[in-house]
């Protein structure tokens, strides 16, 4: 047995221990937190059990269509973390933005290299494309059959924490995966459409103004963007609606990486970051208190913008030379 199967053993012996589960994952949820999270929780309502789902922040606009995600709780803090406290993709308990929860049995589940193994019971796996793979993965050791509703939350997370199927960590088993979910009734168009089709006048004219100001480096390859909360505004967006704006410049082919700077406050920046292939701007997340996936990552930046750009466009371009050397 390895210890990713070990660890899988321990999950499933504390669910079935409990009878009454909280729910969570990160702050600025994510499809991966949204879908893993209510997957999980139709499984553990399948076998008969109380199951919360609680968020910092709620849930991107564009899933809103789909069953469950109008009933997630938004709260910053849980009284009551019941028999356990199941965790999704998230690498440190703080990051969850609920206080409370420490009081609870933890289950950390994760596939995030930077995790830091907080929970009671910790089950990490770096080889899965996105936590919707390892609750799928759960959702079978239970006994819980695979209805449409968890096979849908499992399919979405797997679709946006993969970037539509084009970061580096997808494999075999992610399709296969996928084709048990659309064997399960899951339709890959009208989710698609829900999920990337869904855009309001605000959300185009955003985009629009955040493009027309992007920049490059000399050698093409890496683009930087910005958006604060006047141009988000005046465009009648939300930053909401920045939700995969990230993905477009590496539409382009010569470029190799994106650094997309919001405003969170006077001189209070979050960064994202997205990459091609060997690039792994996760490297450079790490160095700021951030973390994520190779081709995904992000990190908060404190200081003046112009300084900040100038030191990310350093790090990045240090990690595509490095690519470009292997």
């Amino acid at each position: 047995m390895t210890t990713s199967e070990a660890a899988l053993a321990r999950v499933v012996e504390a669910i079935r221990r409990g009878r009454r589960f909280v729910v969570t994952s990160h702050v600025r949820p994510d499809g991966d937190a949204v879908g893993s999270a209510l997957a999980m929780a139709f499984a553990l309502r399948h076998l008969g059990k109380e199951a919360r789902v609680v968020s910092r922040d709620p849930a991107p606009p564009p899933l809103l269509v789909f069953p469950g995600v109008r009933e997630i709780e938004i709260a910053d803090r849980v009284e009551d973390p019941g028999d356990a406290v199941i965790v999704m993709e998230s690498g440190d308990l703080t990051r969850t933005g609920i206080a409370g929860l420490d009081r609870g049995f933890v289950i950390n589940i994760d596939h995030h290299a930077d995790n830091r193994m907080y929970g009671a019971v910790n089950w990490f796996d770096q080889s899965a494309a996105a936590c919707g793979e390892m609750v799928f993965d759960l959702v079978g050791a239970l006994g819980v059959p695979l209805t449409y509703e968890i096979a849908l939350h499992v399919y979405i997370a797997i679709l946006t924490d993969t970037g539509s199927f084009h970061h580096s960590s997808i494999s075999p088993r992610t399709f296969d995966i996928c084709r048990q979910c659309v064997e399960a009734g899951v339709a890959p168009p009208a989710v698609a459409r829900s999920v990337y089709n869904n855009n309001n006048l605000g959300r185009l004219r955003l985009f629009g103004a955040v493009l027309s100001r992007m920049e490059l480096d000399d050698s093409g390859r890496l683009a930087t963007m910005t958006v604060d909360q006047r141009l988000t505004a005046d465009s009648g967006g939300t930053y909401d609606d920045t939700e995969g704006l990230i993905n477009l410049p590496l539409t382009v082919k010569e470029i190799q990486a994106v650094v997309f700077f919001k405003e969170n406050g006077p001189d209070d920046w979050r960064v994202s970051m997205r990459s091609k292939d060997a690039v792994d701007i996760n490297a450079v997340a790490r160095q700021f208190g951030g973390g994520g996936h190779k081709n995904a990552s992000g990190c908060s930046a404190a200081g003046r913008l112009d300084d900040l750009k100038r030191l990310f466009r350093q790090k990045v371009l240090e990690q595509i030379e490095l690519a470009g050397s292997q």
